[in-house]
């Protein structure tokens, strides 16, 4: 019996590390999307609407900094860029809430909101590290109506940024 239980011990610290090696990464890799109201990565992840491989990974629309995409410039999230892929539009008021969900969070030069063909809103974090939720209010002004908003999270220590995209109606 000790001898079963020394095999047992000496197989199971065996496999452990085969284990690690095999399985699928976690998504420390990751970084972060808009999950309330709802952006286009969170419809995918939710599989309200069918999309390409975004559904696995909404946190990932990483692009260089500048863009104006909702995939970030990504070919592999082009979906994201179809306006006419019945994207599920959130009723939110003048003033909204946009909650980001992290799952690796990077230094922080500024988020930024563009709606209207314009940018209604910037926060800059300074390079601080936000952690795993990160809440901004933003008011939308003049604007009313549906609107696709686009958000940017700028990473300070590097060229990129992360890119998402949330359709509401205003008002």
């Amino acid at each position: 019996m000790h001898s079963k239980k020394k095999l047992a011990l000496a197989l199971g610290a065996g496999i452990a590390p085969l284990l690690a090696v095999c399985l699928p990464a976690s998504s420390a890799s990751a970084h972060g999307y808009i999950s309330n109201p709802p952006s286009r990565q969170a419809q995918c992840a939710a599989r309200t609407i069918a999309c390409g491989p975004i559904q696995y990974e909404p946190q990932s629309v990483e692009g260089p900094k500048g863009l104006r995409s909702c995939s970030g410039g990504n070919a592999a999230f082009r979906e994201l860029d179809d306006d006419g892929k019945g994207w599920r539009v959130s009723p939110v008021g003048r003033t909204t809430t946009f909650n980001w969900r992290l799952t690796a969070p990077h230094a922080t030069s500024t988020w930024q909101y563009y709606a209207g063909g314009r940018k209604i809103a910037e926060f800059n974090d300074g390079g601080a590290r936000p952690g795993t939720t990160v809440n901004h209010t933003v008011n939308f002004g003049s604007l009313s109506g549906q609107q696709k908003v686009l958000a940017v999270w700028n990473i300070a220590d590097t060229p990129m940024a992360f890119y998402v995209c949330v359709d509401v109606r205003v008002g």
